[in-house]
């Protein structure tokens, strides 16, 4: 047989942006060695007629780093066409640690990306310290997909300075001079790059600031002249922009970033862009002084999202909108349908429905003082709840929102909030677009796309997993943006483009991203006609009985990792090509 594998008949879209053509791709060795018409024999042909063949997706943006030690899948981003994902993201994860320090870990990650720490402490095997040696254990597992891992800031703080890493604490020369060592001795073993995060709504599960997050540009530059010499490596930071404390703060938080930056000798730099209510016009402010970076010769780029950055609200969730109320709280240890049978009695639905929630942010716990805020006044929030349904729509209007069914039946909000969650047997999902949706569209969404300095990102795949499902962002991109949107819908070749050669060539990676002769045979064959989301489904798949959402797709017919099909009819098949990329 001339090939191993020939996909035929397919619109080959190659990552390019140029036009699709139709054709066949012939695979040998875990490469593709033809392109091309009426290609010949092969052991194995997979009938891409009526279907597009593109390049594996490359998210930039996953938190896999404890579910990748123990999850051979890396789900659900391998069910949506994703073949390499990029770990570490934000400052959090796993290495390099001491023995002492693992729960300190595992409490960053369950506070800040939303990770039963119980399923996190059971399922990590914990057989390293260095990052080399992490590195190191988790190739020697078999995957699905490929990942790449960056060394996070949190991690390397608490190693080397121990009690004294917590935020606003100062980082000394010496400090940095061996963070610093092991960054480099990290990127020299192939890691990635670095990643650092300064949100304020990210907390440890205690409820304590995460350890980098108060770092000063001296430990920041500090850091990134690891990177100097070498041929690999970017660098990711996410901010407010110290948006909480006060607008006029921006242009400093700002600079330490972009110092940073500039430190590293011309890696490339990306951070999260993101739309909030609180100053709308931020998103415009970070492009602006993205693009000023650019023109001084500092390769910073934006990672956007490709809809709305929300949460999924329900009983089994992590959250829900009654999770204060004391009425609620009576019952919230009580199995499902006993609890919805309690809360829909009518003396206690009508005793809840004049409550006030207590406070579930604070001292303690991981909920941001956000929730507190949102929770006070869910009258205006219903306007920003909407019903998900068994098809969600990820760009609903306000017609269609809690507030306005409520007027509709002329109820009070909060009544139509509760109604709705207990349908279905208390198993409805709410959707709460809580950024990147203020004027109540994705048009900003499609203006930071848009951006030449934009990346596709944000997914959070395996982060926040009793809250969102965005490993689903891919499929949302190719249905949503190049099919159903009435209005501003995208050229499938270019968002092709965005999710394969763009963040492949961003990273240094040029063995893949593109269909063509000597490319490694990731690829995707998918039927666009039938491509569809279904609702996301809570399970209990995690080590310690832990739940996490997870969201199938229809209409992927295959998904090819170095030539092996790893995900077939948007089932995977068991089969284990995946590997840890090594940059360098």
């Amino acid at each position: 047989m001339r090939y191993d594998i020939k996909i035929s008949d397919g619109l080959v879209i190659d990552g390019t942006g140029k036009p699709g053509v139709r054709a066949d791709v012939g695979i040998r060795d875990g490469l593709i060695v033809e392109v091309g018409e009426r290609l010949g024999a092969a052991a194995r042909t997979i009938d891409a007629a009526g279907a597009i063949i593109t390049p594996g997706f490359v998210d930039l943006h996953c938190h896999y780093d404890g579910q990748v030690s123990w999850d051979a899948d890396l789900a659900p981003s391998s069910v949506h066409g994703v073949t390499t994902v990029m770990m570490g993201n934000c400052g959090v994860g796993f290495a390099p640690v001491r023995p002492a320090d693992h729960e300190r870990l595992v409490q960053l990650m369950e506070g800040v990306e939303d990770i039963p720490g119980s399923a996190l402490s059971e399922g990590l095997a914990w057989d390293w310290e260095s990052f080399a040696e992490y590195m190191q254990s988790l190739d020697s597992r078999p995957h699905a997909i490929d990942y790449a891992l960056q060394v996070p800031h949190d991690a390397l703080r608490v190693y080397v300075m121990g009690d004294r890493a917590v935020a606003g604490e100062a980082a000394n020369e010496d400090d940095i001079t061996q963070m610093r060592a092991l960054l480099r001795e990290a990127l020299v073993a192939g890691a990635a790059g670095f990643s650092t995060g300064r949100s304020d709504n990210h907390r440890s599960v205690t409820g304590a600031a995460t350890p980098a997050s108060e770092a000063t540009a001296a430990e920041l530059a500090g850091l990134a002249r690891a990177f100097e010499g070498l041929g690999h490596g970017v660098l990711q930071a996410v901010s407010d922009f110290d948006m909480a404390v006060s607008p006029d703060r921006f242009d400093g938080e700002f600079d330490i970033v972009e110092a940073m930056a500039a430190a590293s000798g011309g890696h490339p730099v990306s951070v999260s862009v993101m739309q909030r209510d609180v100053e709308p016009n931020q998103w415009k402010r970070i492009f602006t002084r993205l693009e000023g970076a650019q023109s001084r010769g500092i390769p910073m780029r934006a990672q956007v999202g490709v809809r709305a950055i929300g949460v999924l609200l329900g009983l089994e969730a992590t959250f829900h909108p009654f999770m204060g109320f004391p009425s609620y709280k009576a019952v919230a240890h009580l199995p499902l349908e006993e609890r919805v049978r309690r809360l829909t009695d009518p003396a206690t639905r009508a005793r809840l429905l004049t409550e006030k929630s207590d406070p579930v942010s604070g001292d303690g716990s991981p909920i941001p003082p956000l929730a507190d805020q949102l929770l006070a006044r869910l009258d205006m929030v219903s306007m920003r709840l909407f019903p998900l349904g068994a098809k969600p729509d990820y760009e609903p209007k306000i017609e269609a929102s809690l507030a306005a069914l409520a007027y509709a039946r002329g109820v009070p909000p909060l009544e139509a909030v509760f109604d709705a969650l207990m349908a279905d047997g208390g198993r409805e999902l709410l959707y709460f677009p809580l950024y990147n949706y203020t004027e109540m569209s994705l048009d900003n969404v499609r203006a930071m796309m848009d951006h030449p300095l934009s990346l596709i990102g944000l997914s959070d795949g395996g982060a926040h997993v009793g809250t969102v499902c965005d490993g689903s962002f891919p499929t949302f991109m190719l249905t949503h943006w190049t099919r159903d949107r009435a209005q501003g819908r995208m050229p499938i070749e270019r968002a092709i483009s965005m999710m394969t050669r763009d963040p492949a060539r961003y990273l240094g990676l040029r063995d893949r991203g593109v269909i063509a002769p000597g490319m490694r045979a990731d690829l995707n064959v998918i039927d666009m006609a039938s491509l569809s989301l279904d609702r996301p489904r809570l399970v209990r798949d995690l080590p310690a009985g832990g739940k996490r959402f997870l969201q199938d797709a229809t209409g992927y017919k295959a998904t090819l990792v170095a030539g092996r099909v790893i995900a077939q009819d948007g089932k995977l098949t068991g089969e284990r090509p995946g590997r840890l990329v090594r940059f360098g």
